[in-house]
């Protein structure tokens, strides 16, 4: 499932739930307050009927009905009460000679319910209060027919239903056009892939949210990356085809040699072999151009790999009794482990071939990644030093190596677009290599 859809299906629900809790408690509201206003009318009613009550000659009290309002003499109205005092029982003459099974309420009583079964099955809302007038025990039940008030709720609840259905449509329209929007970056994205895929593009160019900007400069640094693998292929196969060119074109001089004359069968294997090695380098020269090395990066952690270098380089210069002092964190960080490795080995080669016997190592990623290594061997001239970095340049040609380290790292540098600088180590005295690279 695409995320599009994922996103617009979580919000849907969402969304849908929210409109129908919100109906469902304006249909809740719409019938309380209905009820409330029904309520307050009802006990109106029962204050106008309670009014009417007046000693007799005896002293009791005497229901006069003749004060009462025409709805509560109307046949079957929707208005009714039954009116208890002491054993005297008083029914509205809209009942039509009907009860309502309503018992009398103690005083200061209060009871409000629902009643199905009123007269011709009318539903009713029945106030109920006990009271006492003029020392008297009175409860006067009020009932109103709830038909009318239910059919105009049930009118305003499908025309409310359809409006919230008409909002809740309308809001999934803007969400699912807004998200489309949202991902639209992401899209692009997915476009400029397909693109580098093909070979038009090399890097993620679109603007894309913060959410998956780390995405986004992780994959460019990964093509960076194989960028820099497919240039150290060509690099290590030019390199090898350049130290071939040499013997193999002495190869083919020996083939025609006036020496071999005597030997057709001779020249002519030594003329085929040279040629397969020919047409073998060119076929993996072309190669190169086409692919490099596409090995995945991974992070780096200084600590665990300075340990592992430093004991070979011990063993490889057994001869020195070589004293590495290294500071740098035991934490991952994020370079490619194969370049860094390459980069410091290539530094602690040099520095063990020069150095009489102390080399500092300081690796410091407070902010900056910085690498510096320093020796006490005996260092060279300003002007050696502009030199260095050149590739096969070798000051010594009696100390082994092929003069390759110092431009390895050079351009392992300037990938990261860090900078190297080669000076004096004011500590040592011998040479000391710094790299910095940029936040």
């Amino acid at each position: 499932m695409s995320l599009q859809r994922r996103l617009n299906r979580g919000l849907m629900l969402i969304l849908s739930a929210v409109f129908v809790g919100h109906w469902l408690a304006a249909d809740w509201v719409i019938r309380a307050v209905a009820e409330k206003q029904m309520t307050t009318r009802l006990q109106h009613d029962a204050d106008s009927l309670l009014d009417t009550l007046k000693p007799d000659g005896d002293g009791r009290l005497d229901f006069d009905s003749s004060h009462i309002g025409t709805v509560y003499g109307q046949a079957f109205s929707g208005h009714y009460f039954v009116l208890h005092i002491g054993d005297k029982t008083y029914y509205s003459q809209s009942l039509q000679g009907e009860t309502l099974p309503i018992a009398a309420l103690p005083v200061d009583s209060v009871q409000l319910f629902h009643y199905s079964d009123g007269p011709q099955r009318q539903p009713l809302l029945v106030l109920n209060r006990g009271l006492q007038r003029l020392g008297y025990p009175v409860s006067i039940a009020i009932a109103e027919d709830l038909t009318d008030i239910g059919r105009d709720i049930d009118h305003i609840r499908l025309a409310y239903l359809l409006l919230t259905v008409l909002v809740l449509l309308l809001a999934i329209g803007l969400q699912t056009a807004d998200v489309r929007r949202a991902l639209h970056p992401m899209q692009a994205a997915r476009a400029e892939l397909a693109e580098i895929a093909g070979g038009r593009k090399q890097q993620i160019q679109t603007r894309v949210p913060l959410e998956i900007k780390p995405l986004v400069r992780e994959v460019n640094r990964l093509l960076l990356l194989v960028e820099r693998r497919l240039h150290q292929s060509r690099t290590a196969i030019g390199n090898l085809a350049h130290s071939l060119k040499t013997p193999l074109a002495m190869l083919f001089r020996l083939a025609e040699h006036p020496d071999l004359n005597a030997h057709p069968e001779l020249r002519q294997q030594l003329q085929q072999q040279a040629q397969k090695m020919h047409e073998r380098i060119e076929r993996e020269l072309k190669r190169a151009r086409l692919s490099g090395n596409l090995q995945s990066a991974s992070m780096f952690n200084p600590q665990e790999e300075l340990d592992v270098l430093t004991k070979l380089l011990r063993n490889i210069y057994s001869e020195k009794l070589l004293d590495f002092q290294i500071s740098a964190p035991d934490r991952l960080i994020n370079f490619d482990r194969e370049d860094m490795l390459e980069l410091i080995g290539n530094l602690l080669d040099n520095a063990c071939k020069w150095a009489a016997r102390r080399i500092v190592v300081e690796i410091d990623c407070a902010q900056t990644m910085r690498i510096s290594v320093e020796d006490d061997g005996p260092g060279c001239s300003a002007a050696d030093m502009l030199q260095l970095s050149r590739r096969g340049l070798r000051l010594d040609e009696a100390v082994q190596g092929h003069g390759l380290g110092l431009a390895i790292v050079r351009d392992i540098a300037e990938f990261y677009r860090g900078t190297l600088v080669i000076e004096r180590s004011p500590r040592l005295g011998g040479l000391r290599v710094s790299v910095q690279f940029p936040s």
